[in-house]
C-alpha cells in the first residue's frame, strides 16, 4: 500500500462509522419534532454533515454520485407540494389551511398523537433536508472547482 491510500482509508472509515448516527440522528429529530423541541428544520439541517461527511471520506465523485443533485432538486419541489397537500386537509376538514386535523387520533406522547402536525413537520423536514442537501453539494462543487484552478 502506498503512503496515499493509507491517507484516505482512515477518513473513509470514520465517515463510515459515523454516518449511520448522523442519519438515525437526522430522522429522529424530523420525526419527533412534533413531541420535543427540534423538528422539520432542525432535522433538515443536518443533512449537511451528511453531505461534509461523505465529501471528506470518499471524494467530491462519491459524493456526487450518492447524493444526485438533480434528484434533490426535484426532490424538494415534491416536498413542497407534499406539504401544501398536508395543510390542505386542513381546509376540507375545517376550512382553515394548516389546521390541526385528524388531532383526535392516537394517544399522547405516540408518534401519531398530533394529526397533520406530524404530517406536515415531516414534509418540512424533508423540504429542507433536500434543500441544505443541494446547498451542500453544491458548495463541495465550488471546493473542487477551487481546487482544480489552484
Amino acid at each position: 500500500m502506498n503512503n496515499r491510500t493509507v491517507k484516505n482509508i482512515i477518513p473513509a472509515c470514520g465517515a463510515d462509522f459515523i454516518m449511520p448516527f448522523i442519519l438515525v440522528y437526522m430522522f429522529y429529530i424530523i420525526f419527533h419534532g412534533h413531541l420535543s423541541p427540534g423538528g422539520g428544520f432542525q432535522g433538515g439541517v443536518l443533512m449537511v454533515a451528511v453531505v461534509v461527511f461523505l465529501y471528506i471520506g470518499h471524494g467530491h465523485k462519491t459524493t456526487v454520485n450518492a447524493l444526485s443533485l438533480h434528484f434533490m432538486h426535484g426532490a424538494e419541489g415534491f416536498a413542497s407540494i407534499l406539504y401544501v397537500c398536508f395543510a390542505m386537509i386542513g381546509v376540507a376538514y375545517a376550512g382553515n389551511f394548516c389546521y390541526n386535523a385528524l388531532s383526535d387520533l392516537g394517544n399522547i406522547g405516540e408518534l401519531w398523537s398530533t394529526g397533520t402536525i406530524f404530517l406536515m413537520n415531516s414534509a418540512v423536514g424533508f423540504k429542507v433536508l433536500t434543500g441544505v442537501g443541494v446547498l451542500g453539494l453544491s458548495m463541495v462543487g465550488l471546493l473542487v472547482a477551487n481546487d482544480e484552478q489552484e
